[in-house]
């Protein structure tokens, strides 16, 4: 399976605590952090609830 780039490119202030706490789970705290995690169901699933709040790479 390949990884996947994360990034985060708007602030967590004002989202839901479902959402903030998603984006802690992936390891991203401030606008610009960056994570690399497997390309997989629970991922996936944790990009959809946040999708508005990062930028998706492959690689």
């Amino acid at each position: 399976m390949a990884d996947i780039k994360i990034k985060l490119v708007k602030s967590l202030i004002g989202s839901k605590k479902d959402q903030i706490a998603t984006a802690h789970s992936l390891g991203l705290r401030k606008i610009g952090n960056e994570t690399v995690q497997p390309n997989n169901a629970q991922t996936q699933g944790k990009i959809t609830k946040i999708s508005h709040l990062v930028e998706v790479a492959e690689g």
